[in-house]
């Protein structure tokens, strides 16, 4: 399950921040798990209660944005939606296509006190 490492990673860097910032908890944390990233949300959201008890972000609520799935066709030179890897292009049918968007993994933000 490597949405607990993550979950682990997202605590690190709270903590990290909390040291060169100087706020002692953490609130609410905003993510960006795009739908091509291979993380399930609800995972996520199970390890990170377990994880981050007895921490800063013990408690935290934790809002996922799940940006779509974005491709860029060779074929048909268009930038084009992607449900998931290795559908065809939705305009042409081709599959050379480009993974541009969908992929991320990041903290937007943290709501602290």
């Amino acid at each position: 399950m490597h949405e607990m490492a993550l979950c682990r990673s997202i605590i690190e860097l709270c903590r990290e921040q909390a040291e060169q910032q100087g706020f002692r908890t953490v609130k609410t944390i905003r993510l960006a798990i795009g739908t091509l990233s291979h993380v399930e949300p609800q995972a996520l959201e199970f390890g990170f209660d377990a994880a981050s008890r007895g921490t800063l972000a013990e408690g935290a609520v934790l809002e996922i944005e799940r940006p779509p799935g974005q491709a860029f066709c060779m074929v048909c030179e268009a930038t084009v939606p992607l449900a998931q890897r290795f559908d065809p292009c939705p305009r042409c049918d081709g599959h050379q296509l480009i993974v541009t968007g969908g992929e991320e993994m990041r903290v937007k933000d943290l709501e602290v006190e």
